[in-house]
């Protein structure tokens, strides 16, 4: 199906766009990266790996751990009380926006992928520290990445701890209108090392086909998430994975995915593969815009949009 050759071609192709993107130097310690990178990986429920690009390289997974974390915390306290707390609706507002949390009552993020959303999810991470519940946060990572080596980066986690203070300002909203009751700078400090929890592309992709599959390890056979919560996890990367973005991306790709800005995209193909990406030049809504032409490219050559 996949040939390296051709992903190769691919990445060639849509390197191309770089220029037009750039990094995202607002958290001092991503502005550090090469716009012009560009790698893939893409695992198949076989156990057969196509990669193209420097793939050893490692990113912090940033929004893309949204994804992760809602599959935790609906495992750990199921649909009916995290939807109580975050809702299930996409939005036209950039992710980090606050004016929407002003406009519904009552006062609760429209979903999980904008930042108030994800915050509000990490504050029901369950664990008696924020030592505890990062540790079942990372081993669940492992687990879906197959990789017990995977842990996070000091420098990001410290660099956005840092300079965090619209999410801070989310959090305190969110605060006094009961959405969280924990003290924000624990909830930061988890939140932020969350975000900062590196893989390489492979990592990614193989986290992606556990999504793919429903949820099931096919190496395994372990099912390490219930169908439903794979499910659920799979729409809202559809209907609210790519930003402001995702009805554009829903059109012209079709996968169920989750970009983070670190130039990061997580993609899941039901049944077929999972893919790992990693372009760091963004556009303005914040998606990869090499990855995105990646995507692309891929998709429309192998039919791979779910619609």
């Amino acid at each position: 199906m996949y040939t390296k050759s051709e992903l190769e071609q691919f990445v060639k192709q849509a390197k191309q766009y770089a220029r037009y993107g750039k990094v995202a130097d607002y958290i001092p310690a991503l502005g550090k990266a090469n716009p012009n990178d560009l790698s893939i990986a893409i695992y198949m429920p076989d156990g057969n790996v196509i990669d193209a690009g420097d793939t050893t390289h490692k990113v912090t997974l940033q929004s893309i751990s949204k994804i992760i974390a809602l599959a935790l915390v609906l495992m750990d306290r199921g649909e009916q009380e995290v939807f109580r707390k975050v809702g299930m609706e996409p939005t036209g507002d950039p992710f980090n926006s606050i004016a929407k949390l002003e406009e519904v009552q009552p006062a609760k993020p429209l979903n999980p992928m904008i930042n108030a959303g994800a915050l509000a999810v990490t504050h029901m991470i369950a664990g008696a520290s924020v030592t505890e519940r990062f540790e079942r946060l990372l081993q669940f990572v492992r687990k879906l990445a197959g990789n017990p080596t995977i842990t996070y980066s000091e420098e990001v986690a410290q660099s956005e701890f840092e300079t965090a203070f619209l999410n801070r300002s989310l959090c305190y909203f969110l605060k006094q209108h009961g959405i969280i009751n924990e003290d924000v700078e624990e909830l930061m400090d988890l939140y932020t090392k969350q975000c900062a929890i590196e893989m390489t592309c492979d990592d990614l992709a193989r986290i992606g086909l556990v999504f793919a599959m429903d949820g099931r390890d096919p190496f395994t056979g372990e099912q390490i998430m219930p169908l439903d919560v794979a499910r659920i996890c799979k729409t809202f990367m559809v209907t609210c994975g790519m930003y402001n973005a995702s009805g554009e991306f829903a059109i012209k790709i079709g996968i169920p995915a989750k970009s983070g800005v670190s130039g990061g995209i997580l993609a899941a193909v039901p049944g077929r593969c999972g893919i790992g990406i990693f372009g760091p030049a963004l556009d303005e809504k914040g998606n990869s815009i090499t990855g995105m032409k990646l995507l692309e490219l891929l998709s429309k050559t192998y039919s791979l949009s779910i619609f």
